[in-house]
């Protein structure tokens, strides 16, 4: 059974290039976005990682906490900052998960159950599931599921765009309409009554 929106997001300890982090305490009262990587130093992820880090403030602005799991040790995770920041002109700015015995990933049901073995004996291919963006609410409930092939980079303004879509719609009985964006036309929902429109909404 996938974890699906709505659900509590399951909590964990893990160490990361941060420290020691609890992950429900980590979110405190604002919104979070987990998102995962089968192995370090993979191209595609590397561009990934950097773009995240460059649009970490606009994250930050709307109370959105970041961070990168991938399936290597804290120490590796330190190694390719170092090349993330060369290749991307973007210092990592966010924490990252080291899941060296894939217990987050088999928490968030991003890999097999039954996959065994520890980060240096696996391959990316080995993790290939592990390519996920979780956005999580301040009530620790699932708001958003993304999970992507290996060999497509992630639209990490999609998921920016999702992000205030989901605040707005949160904060106001509104839907957003097809490739919507941030100050365009909403949706009344067809829960509230023409008379009820019209005073919310004059």
């Amino acid at each position: 059974m996938g974890l699906r929106i709505g659900d509590e997001a399951p909590d964990f300890t893990a160490e990361t290039t941060e420290g020691t982090v609890n992950f429900h305490e980590w979110i405190g009262d604002s919104w979070a976005i987990l998102f995962s990587h089968p192995k370090d130093f993979t191209p595609v992820c590397t561009t990934e990682l950097g773009y995240m880090a460059k649009l970490k403030p606009e994250f930050d602005k709307r109370n959105t906490k970041v961070i990168g799991l991938s399936i290597d040790s804290v120490d590796d995770h330190k190694k390719w900052v170092g090349d993330i920041e060369e290749t991307q002109g973007a210092a990592i700015n966010y924490p990252m998960i080291g899941d060296t015995d894939l217990k987050v990933a088999k928490l968030y049901e991003m890999i097999h159950p039954n996959a065994s073995g520890n980060a240096k004996g696996r391959t990316a291919a080995d993790n290939a599931t592990i390519r996920s963006v979780f956005i999580i609410g301040p009530d620790k409930k699932i708001k958003l599921v993304l999970t992507y092939p290996m060999t497509t980079g992630r639209n990490f303004d999609e998921v920016l765009r999702v992000l205030d879509s989901m605040q707005l719609t949160a904060k106001h009985k509104v839907a957003t309409p097809v490739n919507w964006k941030q100050g365009n036309d909403v949706i009344i929902v067809p829960s509230i009554s023409d008379e009820e429109a019209k005073q919310k909404y004059p």
